[in-house]
């Protein structure tokens, strides 16, 4: 049983060690002495902020700043198209923060949106800088951006609508993006001029607030796209480093091909038939007249070939369908087969 000293010791104890006769053992020497058994091993202590928690591991964050930086190409290349003049987006900056910090980091008035996907538990906040979306209203309404005032109050409704478009763009290829963790598609569900007003999570939840620099010109401001820690939470394991790029090289390939196939089925060829061929002089061809014969050693019952955008492609035979001149394929032409030494067009179907 451990003793309890009385009150007259733990006085003496006191005395002892305010004159100096007696000291303190080291903490080393504590931990030492506290039946560890082992030598003193150095201690590493490192700070940590209970108000700022890290739960987003930095390859997780690689992971997002990789996915947006592809999203920040393709809306640059949507807004370029539709602005009609370069418009240039890049991630600037990744990081963690809590919610009351992104929140109180922002001007106000400008221009807060509330983006939702109903695949998704909870909601998203996209933030454009008055400094280029007032420039942005400019341009569609046909003005030159020169000597542009920014004014200092919330968009009117009429700015609301247009602003709208560049948003629809923003959040159409948002949803592509993240189509390769999770099929979603993102819409705007509300809007507001004052972001404090805006209370998706707690102050203290952890969010993910990813930076863009957008230029337009001479004009440049910013966009956040404000991530929440609880939506992210269920595709942590999709946001693995390694796991993540073989999931997005699978998905591209697969989505690419996909594309290519639906833009070249409905691409126009030139499809032509040559009947025959056969050599003449220069004489015979500068005497020939309407109703003169050019006799050939093609065989009527022998094939045809059939050439593909100049390429020959296939044999066939002459005909007709329903009243019509056709041509039915009989064999495809094989990549050894050379055309015909001397073959001159003859005719053509």
């Amino acid at each position: 049983m451990t003793d309890v000293l009385d009150q007259s010791e733990v006085d003496a104890l006191l005395a002892a060690v305010d004159s100096g006769s007696m000291s303190a053992p080291p903490l080393a020497e504590q931990r030492s002495d506290s039946g560890d058994g082992g030598g003193a091993a150095p201690v590493s202590v490192a700070a940590y902020d209970f108000k700022r928690p890290e739960r987003v591991s930095k390859e997780q964050m690689r992971a997002l700043e990789a996915l947006h930086e592809s999203f920040a190409r393709n809306f640059g290349a949507a807004l370029s198209g539709y602005l009609r003049t370069i418009i240039e987006v890049s991630v600037a900056h990744i990081e963690q923060l809590t919610y009351s910090e992104f929140i109180h980091s922002l001007p106000n008035p400008t221009c807060f949106n509330l983006l939702k996907a109903e695949q998704l538990d909870s909601q998203l906040c996209l933030e454009i800088s008055p400094l280029i979306i007032y420039p942005v209203i400019d341009r569609l309404l046909g003005g030159s951006n020169a000597d542009l005032f920014i004014p200092q109050r919330p968009l009117t409704q009429i700015e609301q609508r247009l602003v709208q478009r560049i948003t629809d763009r923003a959040t159409a290829q948002l949803s592509e993006a993240w189509s390769n963790l999770t099929p979603c598609t993102f819409s705007v569900q509300d809007f507001e001029s004052n972001p404090q007003l805006v209370q998706i999570v707690p102050p203290n939840e952890t969010v993910v607030v990813i930076g863009f620099e957008l230029k337009m010109g001479n004009r440049a401001g910013t966009m956040s796209l404000c991530i929440p820690y609880n939506l992210l939470e269920p595709i942590m394991g999709i946001l693995a480093q390694q796991s993540w790029f073989t999931y997005q090289r699978k998905g591209d390939s697969t989505d690419q091909g996909r594309r290519l196939r639906k833009s070249v089925s409905i691409a126009p060829l030139e499809l032509r038939t040559f009947l025959a061929r056969t050599t003449m002089t220069l004489n015979e061809l500068i005497a020939l007249q309407p109703g003169d014969l050019i006799t050939t050693q093609h065989a009527i019952e022998s094939d045809v070939w059939v050439e593909i955008e100049g390429r020959r492609k296939f044999y066939g035979q002459v005909g007709q369908f329903r009243g019509q001149k056709s041509v039915r394929v009989t064999r495809v032409v094989e990549e050894q087969e050379d055309k015909p030494a001397g073959a001159v067009s003859g005719a053509a179907a």
